[in-house]
């Protein structure tokens, strides 16, 4: 299976904003299963920091990324969103996107719920 795709990535300073995209296989593209973006900061586990699933406006989000990120899902375009804002130092992570995860994202912090997954892109909050 083609895997997912992100994009955006890059380097900001703390109070700045980044959007990530990721390009959902067309295979996935309305399955009800959640779309995650999870983020790996140096020498840190693998932390989940949002979710969504097609054709729906719920969304969950991670306590400290709450106020500040905002995932969206561009059903015909089969693209999820990730746009951060307020950036701060401690955001400084690989970031994954992640199909394939829990039937309407029921359990969707859990990284082992999701089977597809991209090669991640890198963001850089400088203080």
């Amino acid at each position: 299976a083609v895997r997912p795709e992100e994009s955006g990535g890059g380097s900001v300073q703390a109070g700045g904003s980044l959007g990530l995209s990721c390009l959902i296989p067309s295979e996935y593209k309305y399955s009800l299963n959640c779309v995650g973006w999870f983020r790996q900061g140096p020498g840190e586990p693998r932390e989940a920091v949002a979710a969504t699933y097609s054709g729906s406006s719920q969304t969950s989000y991670a306590d400290p990324v709450k106020g500040r990120f905002t995932i969206s899902y561009d059903n015909a375009k089969s693209i999820v969103y990730l746009q951060m804002n307020s950036l701060k130092p401690e955001d400084t992570a690989v970031y994954y996107c992640a199909a394939e995860g829990p039937m309407f994202c029921s359990t969707w912090a859990l990284a082992y719920d999701y089977s597809q997954w991209g090669p991640g892109t890198q963001v850089t909050v400088s203080s």
